[in-house]
């Protein structure tokens, strides 16, 4: 049985003009410690079903399941990284990545050694993110990348089996975005976690994924979808290898013929003609 089964799925927003499909006949199973990266152009609902497996919105038609269960609405078993970091910033680190043990749901028939056990859970997860030295520091005297470590160790903190990752990274400077690129296969390596994750960045998605899933716009749905040809352990140099070079280049081909758009200059000659003509 698959972790996560996505079958027939479409999302209609309705509109006061008329309604909206975001998404038609989605299908894709992902295995257990997989990590599926989703790219494609904007506007073919990546985000909006990285959402509705969440559970934080609702499919109009089909039927998305995790571990044989009908996913439909937030659960514990799924966790959601956005690309905004959403901290508290009345907490330090260490009581940020403790905050979902403080939700009454989570205190129910809490017992000290889950307290003890919980408390244990937290450091662990800010060494394997390397803020052990900042754990009393608050947001506002954290970097960018920093935050999101932050933002991932509170999302793993109740072991979800599911983590879900919505352009984690797309706010972080070039260098930064490298180190958490390491940093969040290393926590796959270590948690073991289903990773999903959302981006419109090609080199990112192919680099972090075992298969990249590329989705067409108008209305969302899968086009294509590439299995990479890296090793597991991953390093920064492979971006300069073969393989990588060609896949990431057929993806980026693929976008382009999927939105009808040969090159850059062909998009910029449309928007003069449309400029022209208004």
């Amino acid at each position: 049985m698959s972790k996560v089964s996505i079958q027939n799925v479409g999302k209609v927003f309705e509109r006061a003009a008329s309604p909206v499909p975001a998404l038609d006949n989605v299908n894709l199973s992902i295995e257990d410690n997989e990590f599926i990266t989703l790219v494609g152009a904007s506007g073919c609902g990546k985000s909006t079903l990285l959402r509705i497996l969440a559970g934080l919105e609702y499919r109009t038609s089909g039927e998305v399941l995790c571990d044989g269960k009908r996913i439909n609405s937030p659960g514990a078993d799924r966790a959601m990284v956005f690309q905004h970091y959403s901290l508290y910033p009345w907490l330090n680190v260490i009581d940020n990545i403790k905050f979902s043990r403080q939700l009454q749901v989570n205190r129910e028939n809490l017992t000290s050694s889950d307290v003890e056990a919980a408390s244990g859970r937290a450091d662990a997860l800010l060494n394997l993110i390397g803020l052990g030295k900042v754990r009393n520091a608050y947001p506002n005297q954290l970097s960018g990348g920093m935050q999101q470590r932050v933002a991932i160790a509170r999302a793993l903190m109740g072991r979800p089996s599911v983590l879900l990752m919505d352009e984690p990274f797309g706010a972080l400077d070039s260098q930064t975005r490298e180190v958490m690129h390491d940093l969040i296969l290393h926590i796959h390596r270590v948690e073991k976690t289903t990773i999903v994750f959302v981006t419109h960045d090609v080199e990112e998605a192919v680099y972090l994924g075992q298969r990249v899933v590329l989705m067409q716009p108008r209305p969302g749905r899968i086009h294509s979808i590439f299995p990479v040809p890296l090793p597991a352990q991953r390093t920064q140099d492979m971006k300069y290898s073969a393989p990588f070079r060609e896949l990431r280049a057929e993806i980026l081909a693929r976008i382009r013929e999927s939105t009808g758009i040969t090159t850059d200059l062909d998009l910029l000659q449309k928007l003069n003609v449309q400029s022209v003509s208004a």
